[in-house]
């Protein structure tokens, strides 16, 4: 290896390998998910035939939005909330549109027609 100057900053190596998930992973995680949707469609089928296919429907709807709410012991060490009030120094995420950017951009704006 080369050594380089104090100043000159270090690249990674161009041959860094990342771990693919291996193909029984995706196969096994695909199969659970194909059987859990498939068994959901099954119990609609039946509760269409008893006659509470729809209570059956908005009570699945609310147990996926269950399901798919974190809860705050689940959020992943460095991670950022969507608000900005929640997370340290009510620092905003990357791609948010502030009020003083929104104020920026429109007095910057050129008057039409002119």
């Amino acid at each position: 290896e080369v050594a380089q100057p104090q100043g000159s900053t270090s690249q990674p190596p161009q041959n860094t390998v990342i771990p693919l998930p291996s193909c029984w992973d995706q196969s096994f995680l695909t199969n659970i998910t194909f059987l859990k949707v498939l068994l959901w469609l099954v119990l609609l089928g039946l509760f269409v035939e008893l006659e509470f296919g729809l209570a059956y429907f908005v009570l699945s709807l609310f147990y996926w939005m269950y399901v798919g709410m974190r809860g705050p012991e689940e959020k992943k060490e460095g991670e950022k909330s969507a608000y900005s009030v929640f997370n340290p120094g009510c620092e905003a995420i990357q791609g948010t549109l502030t009020a003083e950017q929104l104020e920026r951009e429109l007095q910057l704006r050129p008057i039409v027609g002119r």
